[in-house]
């Protein structure tokens, strides 16, 4: 293949169309997060992946998990959980069952703020779809989005 094959300048485009589609509704929901409720995106997404943690069999996630799920390097998740942890939102304890294990759980006011901002993420979200839908290019994407699986597990 070289640099010029129409295969991988057609996959080049298609890629770089994901890449917009995301950027766009990442900008989005952190417009309307950081203006409603001082939240990041990244902060939100810690949220909701820490609140669906339970006490069952493989309820809790080890930090490369969380990190893994955020899509941030494991280093990057420790420092924004401690951010987190610092305005009470987090708050960290070992394991129970091996001492070298640490659970990340998501505090009252962690919770109150993740519900409130909820809506706030939904609706962004809602409307950076539906604007992407309306360019040609991205619509496909779009689709693509809406006939995914309700939940998608990170491997």
């Amino acid at each position: 293949m070289t640099a010029t094959d129409p295969a991988m300048t057609a996959l080049a485009h298609r890629w770089s169309a994901l890449s917009l589609l995301h950027g766009r509704i990442e900008s989005s929901i952190e417009r309307a997060l950081q203006a409603g409720h001082k939240l990041s995106a990244r902060e939100y997404s810690l949220l909701d992946v820490l609140s669906r943690q339970h006490d069952g069999e493989g309820g809790h996630l080890q930090m490369h998990q969380v990190a893994h799920s955020v899509v941030l390097s494991q280093s990057a998740t420790t420092r924004l959980v401690t951010r987190m942890e610092q305005r009470g939102l987090l708050s960290r304890y070992l394991c129970p069952t091996d001492r070298r294990g640490i659970y990340t759980d998501v505090t009252e006011a962690g919770m109150r703020l993740l519900e409130e901002a909820r809506p706030t993420h939904n609706t962004a979200l809602r409307k950076a779809l539906d604007q992407a839908a309306q360019d040609p290019a991205l619509a496909p994407l779009v689709r693509a989005v809406h006939e995914l699986p309700g939940v998608i597990q990170p491997a």
